[in-house]
């Protein structure tokens, strides 16, 4: 499988892992040292993995998720980075019956790390969303 196939699976991995809540599949997905920021959507800045992952099961607790995402643009840095724009959409709903619709783009890079791509850095925008309450 070539690299850009290999990043767009790594991506599809995480849409799934996250909706299906497969944490621990989707832990196996970043580096250690993992930054994920969606400060500009509402959310954080969050350093590691397992704590991302300790925020991501607390925040999503009850909640059915949907996403997906398009339009990949990936660019190979060298042999062992890459970076990458996906434009995304998802959709989540609480158990209260509040809905939650955005629309954006993940900036993303990634290492590849022995044969498997990872991702070492997350940073979510939006461009809008659209949220319902009962």
């Amino acid at each position: 499988m070539d690299d850009y196939e290999a990043i767009r699976q790594l991506k599809a991995r995480y849409f799934r892992t996250m909706d299906t809540k497969d944490w621990a599949g989707m832990r196996a997905l970043f580096t250690d040292d993992v930054v994920i920021d969606s400060g500009e959507s509402g959310g954080s800045l969050v350093d590691g993995a397992d704590e991302f992952m300790t925020f991501l099961t607390a925040a999503l607790d009850g909640v059915v998720t949907v996403h997906h995402g398009h339009t990949p643009e990936i660019e190979l840095i060298s042999e062992t980075t890459a970076r990458g724009i996906w434009a995304m959409e998802d959709n989540l709903r609480w158990p209260n019956g509040t809905e939650l619709r955005g629309y954006g783009h993940y900036h993303e890079s990634y290492r590849k790390v022995g044969d498997h791509w990872l991702i070492e850095r997350s940073k979510l925008t939006r461009l809008r969303m659209d949220s319902t309450t009962p």
